[in-house]
């Protein structure tokens, strides 16, 4: 049999492999996804500590990738139980009426600076809205980090949306740090 009749079977198995983003598994006991607020000029930090992402992504085909991210609001954890409190009541979260935040892709692209950005839309209570996240995603083999951040504005939520928030920044920055694994 001629090396070409041996090549073509051999590029038909692999063509399809081509075509789609690698998709990741995320680590949950290695991964963090925090945000930063202010209360009354004071800094405080906070994370969730249950949220679920499905990563398909290959930065040499960016028009294949898709981030589907979702949260549990009651994961929230601050360090400050009456804090925590506040912020699953109905002026905010309200994980008893809207348990999730969701965040989907809808496309990624290069930078100037040779960074990427990813454009999806943002659910929180019953409000969606566009964000845009900056990532750093870096391979090693099977294994991979992904930090995405962005400043998000509570108020384009819902979130503590009355007058009695008003010592409540508005701007939140968010970070998310993802290991990853190959599938």
């Amino acid at each position: 049999m001629s090396k070409t009749r041996l090549l073509l079977p051999s590029l038909l198995l692999i063509l399809p492999l081509a075509t789609q983003a690698r998709d990741w598994t995320t680590d949950p006991a290695q991964s963090t996804l925090t945000f930063k607020g202010t209360y009354q000029g004071e800094g405080f930090a906070g994370k969730f500590k249950k949220f679920d992402a499905a990563i398909s992504y290959d930065e040499a085909d960016l028009a294949k990738a898709k981030f589907d991210v979702k949260v549990d609001v009651a994961s929230v954890d601050t360090a400050s139980s009456e804090r925590d409190d506040s912020l699953k009541g109905d002026e905010f979260f309200d994980p008893k009426k809207f348990p999730q935040a969701h965040f989907v892709t809808e496309s990624f692209a290069k930078t100037a600076d040779g960074g990427v950005e990813a454009k999806g839309k943002l659910t929180i209570r019953d409000k969606t809205q566009l964000v845009t996240l900056k990532l750093k995603f870096a391979t090693t083999g099977d294994k991979a980090t992904l930090d995405v951040d962005t400043v998000l504005k509570r108020a384009d939520f819902g979130l503590g949306a009355s007058s009695d928030w008003k010592d409540i920044g508005a701007d939140v920055p968010v970070h998310g740090h993802l290991l990853l694994s190959g599938k």
